[in-house]
């Protein structure tokens, strides 16, 4: 199946996970740019600052620039005046950093709060008060309890909003009298219903937007002209809506925005005279947008408008037309600014000149294969339901010429997404025979409020009809071996493997992540954030009993006839090692061939080199000794 090419020599197991380095948390200040860059040789998120072209890493040995405000974190950093505040990963204490003349750390970290039992995210610094403002989530006393707070570069903290259960993106207007931000209560998800409220000096809170639960709202931000914009789903895509009823862009009918499972997230920017810099997906690959409108005075979305359309934009520039997903949109006079992704390269760094829109990388974006050894992605659509689709990004091996064997690729959340960009790990599996589908199953967003919202009680059975119906298309034209199919998936994404895996006997194998295997098990102990969660995508445990028996991995193991191979984090809190090994133990007792890795130092989501490379090396020896 591999001819005589060592896959090995090209690209291995270390090298693949070494190349799960990434970038976050991007900012336009002080003449240059800062970043948060992840290592995972040494499992560790540094801070870094760009000027001129030279690169000084500003965080210090010891500490990590990383928040865990709702688990998944977010909004870790930002730029002050001096210098940069941070979240630091140990503690999650805010502390700030100057940055002196040479551009790099003039002395070191110092805290800005001391609450040990509270973390911090989603920063942002407002000049107006010479203070922080930041989502805290505090565990005083085993409950835990979310709040919007003011923090003083002196230290002193202020409780400025609390009563709902969670909040996001808080944001200043440039005199700081006006504040804005996004806010939810339980049982909802911040991708199904959302509130957008705002309070002025002297004024109470009012609810600007989305009183109902027909929208979820993210991102909202003051322009140029201290009109208040934000991206809102009530029109079925998340698009760019002014509430003061002043101008939006000509958005197309596509999401500008993922799911919000992080705080933090920038993919839109008012920019001045009337001018955007705005990123949208089209059939799951995302492109970077800069256009220019005309105002449109008509009534504002808060007097219930459904956007403000009107004529068509004077121009739209599409840039960096290489890349196919951009993060963290940021700019200067000179450039915007991202961390953009594409099928042939690592993550990058961008800077984009705004006057000709020629792009230059700060950072990142190696090319580690040459075009001979890559496998692009090829947009995948087919039918499914009732006249329904799923999508996707299939990848061809690079030496197989036969019908090769498939590996398909199912991501967390559920309510998230894959994307037609170069993934390591799908190299790895190329290079070694293995065709690859990376699904994006009804319930992934990208596509529209109305296919993310499709999983709700279905989970556990819609991606599943969606594996079953890919694997049809794919063998149906002469793609892939249908009886040489193996599913894998970590966290949401291995529950939905384990379900395939007991649903379709047509399955050669699979590998569950930090899968979740007993959905009530993982309800009676999960974290606040996804706390009803399960309600959603599953039913009421009381009146959907029989559903989630009939859903649950654990209580249908016997229906597994595939081998399947875990791999499981021992200090994970969001899924407990005693899920998997439960799965486990039920899989061995009917003599079925299982493996079991537990990684002593991983929590959710491994981000150790060492062990990336030995949980990739051990799946595909598993397949390869199933085929």
């Amino acid at each position: 199946m591999q001819g005589m090419t060592d896959p090995d020599s090209i690209w291995s197991a270390e090298q693949a996970a070494a190349a799960s380095a990434d970038f976050a948390e991007l900012h336009a200040a002080h003449g240059g740019v800062l970043w948060v860059a992840f290592d995972p040789g040494l499992a560790r998120c540094g801070l870094f600052f760009c000027r001129d072209g030279v690169v000084c890493e500003l965080t210090p040995p010891g500490f990590s620039a990383r928040s865990r405000v709702y688990e998944y974190g977010g909004g870790a950093c930002c730029a002050t005046e001096q210098g940069v505040a941070f979240v630091n990963e140990r503690d999650q204490q805010v502390y700030r950093i100057d940055i002196g003349l040479d551009g790099g750390a003039h002395g070191a970290p110092y805290p800005s709060t001391d609450q040990p039992h509270c973390r911090y995210g989603d920063l942002s610094f407002v000049p107006a008060w010479q203070a922080l403002l930041a989502v805290e989530e505090s565990h005083e006393g085993g409950a835990v309890v979310h709040r919007l707070v003011r923090i003083g570069l002196t230290g002193h903290r202020q409780v400025l909003i609390e009563g709902a259960d969670f909040y996001a993106a808080p944001v200043a207007d440039p005199t700081g009298q006006r504040l804005a931000w996004i806010e939810w209560d339980r049982p909802y998800q911040p991708w199904v219903a959302t509130r957008l409220c705002q309070r002025e000096s002297g004024e109470r809170t009012r609810i600007l937007a989305g009183q109902g639960s027909d929208q979820a709202l993210q991102q909202p931000r003051f322009d140029a002209q201290g009109r208040l914009w934000v991206l809102s789903d009530k029109a079925g895509w998340w698009q760019p809506w002014c509430v003061d009823g002043q101008a939006q862009p000509q958005g197309a009918s596509c999401d500008h925005v993922p799911a919000p499972w992080q705080l933090g997230g920038r993919t839109y920017l008012p920019l001045e005279s009337d001018e955007f810099l705005l990123t949208r997906f089209e059939q799951g690959r995302a492109v970077l947008v800069g256009c220019a409108m005309r105002t449109n005075p008509l009534a504002s979305m808060a007097n219930g408008a459904h956007g403000l359309g009107g004529p068509a934009t004077p121009y739209e520039r599409r840039l960096a037309g290489d890349f196919t997903r951009f993060r963290s949109l940021t700019a200067d006079a000179e450039h915007f600014y991202c961390i953009a992704a594409a099928p042939d390269r690592l993550p990058t760094v961008l800077a984009i000149r705004r006057s000709d829109g020629a792009p230059r990388i700060l950072a990142g974006g190696e090319a580690p294969l040459s075009e001979n050894h890559l496998a692009r992605p090829q947009p995948f659509s087919c039918t499914v339901g009732e006249d329904e689709h799923c999508h996707g990004f299939f990848y061809s091996p690079v030496f197989t010429k036969e019908r090769p064997p498939l590996v398909i690729f199912l991501h967390g959340g559920p309510t998230s997404a894959c994307y037609p960009v170069f993934d390591p790990r799908i190299a790895f599996w190329t290079l070694r025979g293995f065709a690859v589908l990376d699904l994006n199953y009804r319930g992934s967003s990208g596509y529209g409020r109305a296919y993310r919202l499709r999983l709700a009680g279905g989970w556990g059975e819609l991606e599943v009809e969606d594996i079953r119906a890919a694997i049809e298309a794919l063998a149906g034209e002469g793609r892939i071996d249908p009886q040489r199919v193996f599913v894998r998936g970590g966290s949401a994404g291995g529950f939905s493997a384990l379900r395939a895996l007991a649903e379709l006997p047509q399955l050669r194998g699979g590998a569950s992540l930090y899968g979740v295997s007993d959905p009530l098990a993982l309800r009676r102990v999960t974290h606040k954030f996804e706390a009803d969660y399960l309600d959603w995508l599953i039913g009421d445990p009381q009146q959907d009993a029989e559903r989630y028996r009939s859903r649950t991995p654990l209580l249908q193991a016997d229906r597994i006839r595939a081998p399947v191979i875990f791999f499981q984090g021992a200090l994970d809190a969001v899924v407990v090692p005693s899920q998997t090994e439960t799965m486990v133990e039920a899989l061995r007792r009917r003599d079925l061939p299982v493996e079991y890795h537990l990684f002593a130092e991983e929590r959710h989501g491994f981000r150790q080199a060492a062990n990336l490379a030995e949980a990739l090396r051990a799946e595909h020896a598993f397949y390869r000794w199933l085929i």
